[in-house]
């Protein structure tokens, strides 16, 4: 959520802003906006004059009884009894007003950084950076379900008994990967100096509603039914919303923090769900960072946060590449983000792992996240970024660590969290 005070002063940037995002639908909300917080002001300067002359005919009341002039007492009560029947009506419409302003206001895309390429959707991404050399091998690579197959490391078909499709087990080798690559990320996030978090996995709606827009909430959560709680889509929302309403100290900042957790997403729509594979699932696991920090230090965070991504990647013989999010392809709260892609020599292109934003101050300011300053309180920047999430960061590591005699190679960095193994040989081959 912007500040009003940006509508209220250059009502045209916001505009421009809301049309390099294609959401010309949103334009006349700015109108709105104005509207309705110019009547919002009219009735604030009508209550405060009433309330001045209320005060000053409450001080008069005093001065007439003690003059016994019990005519006039009754008259002025009478007064004030009006303004105060005046000032009830005043303040139901300001309250009215406040919360179609507020409504309004939470649908209006936040900045975009003037680096930001302007595109439509997706499709308009521009890639930045190349990591690691993407290597197509003179074997093939088989689908990931099938090396998890030769592994004993995957069962779909009793999810589906137990769940139904977007589910799987994953089982023997297959599970100890997933688990070894989870723990690298959190380890390797302690040596950049984060705090290990595991929060709730159930948050409250003003807490959804404070850390993303509606329209998300209604594409990736579930809601469980009977009770104001939702089940996390990432861990981020809980870890932001951990300082809800809290004054936090400047010299306290910034805060850093690694967190993990199970991840539930209804992956409704046009992608649909994969019968076999585990690239599109309704249940997954992540290691994530959060930073909240000052607004002139989020730039340089995000360009060491996603770097930490890359690092990770590369650490586990993954290549990677980094994309430049478009205008169009960024969600309303976020002021840039990139996605970090693997490289998948099964498919011959790179698809993504992770995804890192700063989201300057709309999730602070949603979430009443202030810093008491020197100079006064002011919103924090807030960042996340993936460190590792998988099934799909297990799908890049399968396909770039297959041997030619279907053997999975283990880099030196995992190997501590497996058991010391180097190699994992196929059991059904």
């Amino acid at each position: 959520m912007i500040d009003i005070n940006l509508i209220r002063t250059n009502p045209d940037l916001v505009k421009q802003n809301i049309k390099n995002k294609f959401q010309d639908q949103k334009l006349s909300s700015v109108d709105e906006i104005l509207k309705l917080d110019e009547e919002n002001r009219k009735l604030k300067s009508l209550g405060d004059n009433l309330r001045a002359k209320r005060n000053t005919l409450s001080g008069e009341i005093g001065k007439l009884v003690r003059e016994k002039k019990i005519d006039e007492v009754n008259k002025t009560k009478a007064e004030v009894n009006e303004i105060n029947e005046k000032l009830k009506q005043i303040e139901k419409e300001e309250e009215i007003i406040s919360t179609k302003i507020k409504n309004i206001m939470m649908t209006i895309p936040n900045i975009i950084d003037k680096s930001v390429p302007i595109g439509k959707d997706d499709s308009q991404n521009v890639e930045i950076e190349r990591f690691g050399d993407a290597v197509v091998p003179n074997f093939e690579i088989p689908y990931h379900a099938d090396i998890l197959d030769s592994i004993n490391g995957l069962d779909k078909e009793s999810a589906g008994r137990t769940s139904g499709a977007g589910f799987y087990y994953l089982m023997g080798d297959g599970a100890r990967i997933h688990e070894a690559m989870i723990a690298y990320g959190r380890d390797y996030m302690f040596e950049q100096g984060f705090t290990y978090c595991i929060p709730p996995f159930m948050i409250r709606s003003d807490v959804v509603n404070g850390v993303m827009s509606f329209a998300e909430m209604e594409a990736m959560m579930y809601k469980i039914e009977g009770e104001d709680l939702f089940l996390v889509g990432t861990s981020e929302h809980s870890m932001i919303g951990k300082f809800k309403e809290q004054i936090i100290k400047e010299n306290e900042l910034p805060i850093t923090m690694t967190s993990y957790s199970p991840c539930f997403r209804k992956e409704g729509g046009a992608h649909g769900l994969e019968e076999r594979g585990l690239y599109r699932v309704h249940q997954f696991e992540k290691q994530e960072m959060i930073v909240i920090c000052k607004p002139e230090d989020s730039m340089d965070w995000y360009n060491k946060m996603w770097k930490y991504t890359v690092d990770i990647f590369r650490n586990l013989n993954i290549p990677v590449r980094t994309l430049e999010c478009c205008s169009g392809d960024l969600a309303d709260l976020k002021v840039k983000s990139c996605d970090v892609e693997a490289w998948s020599p099964r498919q011959k292109k790179y698809f993504e792992v992770g995804s890192c934003s700063t989201l300057g101050d709309a999730q602070s300011r949603r979430l009443g996240i202030r810093i008491k300053g020197e100079k006064g309180n002011y919103y924090p920047h807030t960042l996340n970024n993936t460190v590792i999430a998988t099934p799909r960061a297990l799908i890049a590591f399968l396909e770039n660590n297959l041997q030619e005699d279907g053997s999975i190679f283990i880099p030196e960095p995992l190997r501590p969290y497996i058991g010391g193994k180097s190699i994992i040989t196929p059991k059904n081959k």
